[in-house]
């Protein structure tokens, strides 16, 4: 019981932080997330591990863990250096794949197909970050991949966050197609293009959204 609550509490607190609930260098009490949460302190604890791991939160020696947000700045900056870096991992995946390499490319393809026609959003993120990993296997450049996931998970809530913007999970959707076609048929040129503004127009709508989801913290509080 305890290893599904920790999911669903490091997406609640990731929201929070994300959209400006709560605040940069803000300390979060383990005890009080506890008792909002109606769970013991053991998978807040967990869920605050795995956010320090992505670096929304800073764990400090005997201080506990704080709120490390980045700026708009930042923010922006590690969009387009995703954008580069996804598009790297394009033009090398449409040179190298492998059968293997495109059945897996197929099922993430198809697994988010199935959960925009179900309209089950929840499910689409995970096999949005799938789609995205298959492409990063699919380079055959462990440091590049690495590279990828970490930066990748570093980004991971503000990417789930801009799905939520209206009708941006069917645009994000038609965009996989268009990557996906050029990655079998092995145009690198065209799938790292696309990838790359795949990416970046994620970051101009997670922007946007940051700053409404702020706005109505700031009418809330």
């Amino acid at each position: 019981m305890r290893g599904e609550q920790t999911p669903r509490l490091r997406e609640a607190l990731e929201e929070d932080i994300v959209a400006g609930r709560l605040r940069p260098g803000q300390r979060l009490d383990e005890a009080g997330l506890a008792e909002r949460f109606g769970v013991s302190r053991t998978p807040i604890r967990e869920a605050l591990i795995q956010l320090s791991a992505s670096g929304l939160i800073e764990m400090r020696p005997r201080r506990g863990a704080y709120v490390a947000l980045l700026g708009p700045r930042e923010l922006v900056e590690s969009f387009e250096l995703m954008a580069e870096i996804e598009a790297a991992c394009a033009r090398l995946a449409a040179q190298r794949l492998g059968e293997a390499d495109r059945a897996a490319l197929i099922q993430a393809h198809e697994a988010c197909c199935a959960a925009v026609a179900a309209g089950d959003d929840d499910a689409y993120y995970p096999a949005n970050a799938r789609f995205h990993v298959a492409i990063y296997a699919a380079t055959g450049n462990r440091v590049l991949r690495a590279e990828a996931i970490r930066l990748q998970t570093a980004l991971q809530p503000y990417r789930r966050l801009q799905l939520k913007v209206p009708r941006r999970i069917g645009t994000s959707l038609a965009e996989h197609q268009a990557i996906l076609e050029a990655l079998l048929e092995g145009d690198g040129g065209r799938a790292a293009e696309r990838i790359r503004a795949h990416v970046l127009v994620q970051g101009e709508r997670f922007m946007s959204l940051l700053a409404a989801l702020q706005h109505e913290a700031e009418l809330t509080d």
